[in-house]
């Protein structure tokens, strides 16, 4: 189906942003170009099947003014995201922008390279240290540092350094306490429906183009080559801790339960340096990330930044993150860090104070203001994270979903509700004619309402689906924020092309394998089909002789329960193998070599029996 130029109401909201928003500073294009020192000679980087999983190039587009199909501040910011290729930060301390959604970072030593943050995949990171080379020599990498446990920053670990080299002790893998559980744990708990969404929010499979995906806010979107992922050597505990790597000296400041639930910032003495990890982008992030997460701390966020201001920012020259370009500069530095700090203590305070006068998160959400200072402000504005949806999050973190009013305390669930309140309208026809009327109006959030409500009572009504998809295309030309145009259009996509599915896969096999025992039956206990497995009280003892660890494992009540203790000679059944065996047992394997099994058999294929996988085709925007 044919896309929808921008409506007048869109081109003149445009039109007033244009004049209204400081555009004539043009400091960050300054800052974006600072240091460039080349890029890849084909921008198209393949993984060993030849298929593409990151190209740069389908960003050239990005040029000019804004066209009337993007917010203007978000096609600036994508400008600016969109600059690809390796840069000097300062002598020693090098950055790869724009070859993934996150930013690889080369600090030298006296004999080789410490590499920050190695991307997504390992193909994306391969090419950006082979940039790296390209113009700073082959230096040998004595360290790998994880800054956060997200997997842009550690997924391309496998691309830059082997198993071996960690095993024998020439390179390190260096991050903050609870790294490993952490990043395990969110790509395999919820990893099926995370990964979905993050389909939606980073608009992976939309078109690029003035009407298509332009970029994400925080990066341009996700590349789709193999997440890897290795145990770190040094875990990093305390604030303060010190450690020289290759004869360049590191401090360490804890800043867990911020960006992500294990992060840290570091400040290099030898180049006046602080890495700032994820807590201080070009952008407001995400208190709450639209493909799912645990709710951030905001409060605490903001503690951090001052804590780092406080610890290092007379003595710093230049502050860098694993996303955006660097700060140059005592004063800009202390300006930038302390604006961050502002805007994440200004949502969680003022969030508090109105939810304690009795509004709930969506009300405040649209009255809330932000001051003049971090308006003006480029590095505020919501790319990636939005006012919006991180005051609803807020409210959440400290109410929860319910909002007092024991009216919406049980409602309908989204189908139900949806067919009576086309009932009450008068059908679904007059539905959609209301839903034109909004549409007409400009009043696109009223319409999609309807809309939402009507594709719910008949999923193949092709009117309401085609006016549906003009309308998610109207709101995704209006916003500011990269993630909010990627739901609109991939919900605008999905009407018109049908389901396209989990574009990258976050519980790749590399990432399942590094699950401890204790996750991996967590993550079997989720897969348990309660009301199937009701009647069944089954019984297994698992020894892991790799690990030398021995469980038993109960399912009752649809309940799955681990303990671990040695194995009992009454247990029904008794299986020994690897962790590794194990993992491919959980997946189905019961065929392969490497298990013993003695006791009853039917056991273990009862338990198998009542697993349910993940779907990674899921409907979002349909029933």
């Amino acid at each position: 189906m044919q896309q929808r130029e921008p409506e007048s109401s869109v081109r003149e909201a445009h039109a007033a942003l244009t004049e209204s928003l400081p555009f004539d500073d043009v400091d960050d294009f300054a800052a974006v170009e600072r240091g460039f020192l080349g890029t890849l000679d084909d921008p198209a980087i393949r993984n060993d099947a030849g298929e593409v999983v990151w190209d740069a190039s389908t960003y050239d587009f990005i040029d000019g003014d804004a066209p009337e199909s993007v917010h203007p501040s978000l096609w600036r910011q994508s400008k600016l995201v969109a600059k690809h290729g390796l840069f000097e930060v300062v002598p020693g301390l090098y950055q790869v922008r724009g070859l993934d959604l996150s930013v690889m970072s080369f600090i030298e030593g006296d004999t080789g390279v410490i590499v920050v943050d190695p991307l997504i995949s390992k193909e994306t990171a391969a090419a950006a240290y082979a940039l790296y080379r390209t113009h700073r020599g082959d230096r040998q990498i004595h360290a790998v540092i994880h800054s956060h446990s997200h997997i842009d920053h550690f997924g391309g670990v496998l691309g830059i350094v082997s198993p071996d080299q960690v095993e024998t002790g020439s390179v390190q893998i260096i991050a903050p306490e609870g790294f490993l559980e952490h990043s395990v744990a969110e790509n395999v708990y919820a990893g099926t429906a995370m990964a979905r969404r993050a389909g939606y929010m980073y608009g992976a499979r939309l078109d690029r183009g003035p009407q298509g995906q332009v970029g994400a806010g925080l990066g341009q979107t996700t590349s789709t080559g193999e997440p890897t992922i290795l145990t770190p050597t040094l875990e990093i505990r305390e604030t303060g801790e010190m450690h020289t790597i290759d004869g360049v000296e590191f401090e360490f400041q804890m800043a867990p339960g911020t960006e992500a639930p294990s992060e840290m910032h570091f400040y290099l003495p030898r180049y006046r340096a602080l890495c700032m990890a994820e807590n201080a982008t070009h952008t407001l992030h995400n208190l709450l990330t639209l493909r799912g997460a645990l709710v951030r701390d905001p409060h605490i966020w903001s503690q951090y930044l001052t804590e780092a201001i406080e610890r290092y920012g007379d003595r710093t020259d230049v502050v860098f993150a694993s996303h955006h370009w660097p700060t140059w500069g005592g004063a800009e530095i202390r300006e930038f860090l302390g604006i961050q700090r502002d805007l994440y203590a200004y949502l969680h305070d003022q969030t508090l104070r109105l939810l304690n006068q009795g509004l709930n998160g969506a009300e405040i959400a649209e009255i809330i203001q932000m001051p003049p200072a971090l308006e003006n402000a480029w590095s505020t504005h919501g790319y990636y994270g939005s006012v919006s949806h991180n005051v609803k999050a807020i409210y959440q973190r400290y109410m929860g979903w319910f909002d007092g009013n024991p009216a919406r305390l049980w409602p309908h669930p989204p189908q139900a509700i949806a067919e009576r309140y086309v009932a009450a309208i008068g059908g679904i026809d007059r539905v959609v004619e209301l839903a034109q009327e909004a549409f007409d109006s400009g009043d696109y959030r009223w319409a999609v309402t309807l809309l939402d409500h009507a594709v719910f009572t008949d999923s193949e009504h092709a009117a309401a689906r085609t006016l549906y998809a003009d309308t998610l295309e109207q709101l995704a030309y209006g916003t500011e924020n990269g993630t909010w145009r990627n739901f609109f259009l991939s919900g605008a996509t999905e009407l018109r092309e049908g389901n396209f599915g989990t574009p990258t896969v976050t519980a790749a096999p590399r990432i399942i394998a590094h699950l401890t025992p204790e996750q991996l039956f967590d993550a079997i206990a989720i897969r348990v089909n309660g009301p199937e497995a009701w009647s069944l009280e089954l019984a297994i003892d698992v020894t892991l002789t790799d690990l030398e660890r021995s469980f038993s494992l109960t399912l009752r009540n649809g309940v799955f329960i681990y303990v671990e203790r040695e194995p009992a000679a009454t247990t029904p059944l008794q299986l020994t193998l690897t962790k590794q065996r194990l993992i491919q047992l959980a997946g189905g394997d019961l065929e392969s070599d490497g298990i013993a099994i003695r006791g009853d058999r039917g056991v273990l294929t009862q338990l198998l029996g009542v697993l349910d996988q993940g779907d990674p085709d899921f409907e979002i925007v349909l029933p």
